[in-house]
This record gives C-alpha cells, structure tokens and sequence, in this order.
C-alpha cells in the first residue's frame, strides 16, 4: 500500500516541471522499480490462482481470474511503462490507486457494514426515487433560473447547462457565491430553491433511519419468491397464515 501511494505522489510531482527537470533520472528509476514489483506480484498471483477453488483449471482458470476486477486493475497499473515509449499513458498509473478498494473486503467480517449494505438493498427503491426526484428539482430550478437572469447575465446563464452549475451549488446549499441571480425574481427562485435543497438532501437520511429501525426490530430476510427484502417477524406472520 505504502509504493501505492508513493507511485500515486510520483505521478502528481512529476508534472512540475521544476521538479521533473531536476529529478527525471530518478524519477524513471523509481517506476522502473516499482514496475518490476508490481509486475512480480502479478505474474504470481496468477500462477498461485488454482489454489483458489474457483479457478482450479490451469488455462480457463487463470484466464478467468486475470479478468477479475482487481487484476485488471493491477494490469493497467504496470502497462502505461511499457507503452510509455509510444503513448503518454502516464496518468493510468493513478490507477493504482484502486488498490485501495480492497479495504473493503473488511466487510465480509463487519456485521456493522454488511447491516448498512443491507439496509441500502432494503431501501433502494425509495432511494433511487429520491434520486430522480432531485434531479428532476435540479433541471427544473435550472432552467427557471436560466429564464430569469439570461437578460442580466448572459454570460453566467449562457443556457440551461451552464445554469445547472449554479443549481447545484445552490440545492446542496454549498453556496460558493460565483454566480449569484442579481433579478428580483431570481433572487426569491433563487431563496425557495436553497430552502427546498434543505428537504431534498434530508430524505436520504431520514429514509437511511428507517431501514435502520426497521432492522434493529428484528433481522432482514429475503423473500425466496420475489427476493423482497422483509423483517423476520413480518415473515413468521406470513407463514403463520398459510
């Protein structure tokens, strides 16, 4: 994880240009090295990948496992080296950083995280439509906001994409005061928008909240018919009516 980082700090120092024209020796050095690492650690775990049950076969096997979402990524970490020579690949080393997401194979033995996985599964029908709704709220404050300050600020409120800037930072009550309606009736959309931002990003919370409860008075089941998420006791109901 540590050359991880430092691969990641490598690529960001090396577009100073300063930087670069001093050090471009041991900067090559340096991803020669760690190339020859990351190289080593993934032509070994390819050929350990039949010790893993599910890629016993020698060929298929590995072939499966060297499509699997972490090698891939390992793969685009070392090849920007080798094409370097004719490309500029080098902002893919960045990938490496990805590495990272393997912390989250800390869940399999979290029962507090698989409970919130759980509990999104439990929620994502209300969560998606939160999400709809907001952006349906964003595109229209947009263009209302494009209508009535196009005449004052016609190059702020070029049209309604160049105004959806403006509606986010606005709904999301971020606020960075760049572009700001300078009409009366900007200024009043402009207030009931920031209010109604308010509401909008409190739904996810309160609809988080919800499956929590819901979870905390008994276990989540799944439903083995439609794969509904349902509470254990609302299940025991179920099978006592039957």
């Amino acid at each position: 994880m540590g050359l991880i980082v430092l691969n990641v700090i490598a690529v960001m120092l090396e577009t100073v240009d300063s930087l670069y024209a001093s050090y471009a020796t041991k900067f090559l050095w340096f991803e020669a090295i760690s190339v020859a690492i990351f190289s080593i650690e993934y032509i070994s775990r390819l050929w350990a990948a039949t010790e893993h049950p599910d890629y016993q076969h020698p060929i298929w096997g590995r072939l499966r496992y060297a499509f699997s979402p972490y090698m891939i990524i390992d793969l685009l970490a070392i090849l920007p080296f080798f094409f370097g020579a004719i490309l500029d690949l080098r902002f893919l080393r960045a990938l490496r950083l990805l590495r990272f997401l393997r912390l989250f194979k800390l869940a399999r033995y979290s029962e507090s995280i698989q409970l919130f996985v759980r509990v999104l599964q439990l929620k994502r029908e209300e969560l998606v439509i939160t999400s709809v709704v907001g952006t349906i709220i964003l595109l229209m404050s947009s263009s209302l906001m494009y209508f009535a300050e196009r005449g004052a600020q016609p190059e702020e409120f070029s049209s309604i994409p160049a105004s959806l800037w403006w509606g986010v930072i606005t709904l999301t009550t971020v606020g960075y005061g760049d572009v700001t309606p300078v009409t009366p009736i900007g200024q009043v959309l402009g207030a009931v928008i920031a209010v109604t931002g308010i509401g909008l990003f409190a739904l996810p919370a309160s609809i988080l909240a919800s499956g929590f409860i819901e979870a905390a008075r008994g276990k989540i089941d799944q439903c083995p018919h439609c794969g509904q998420e349902i509470l254990e006791e609302d299940l025991e109901k179920i099978l006592e009516s039957d």
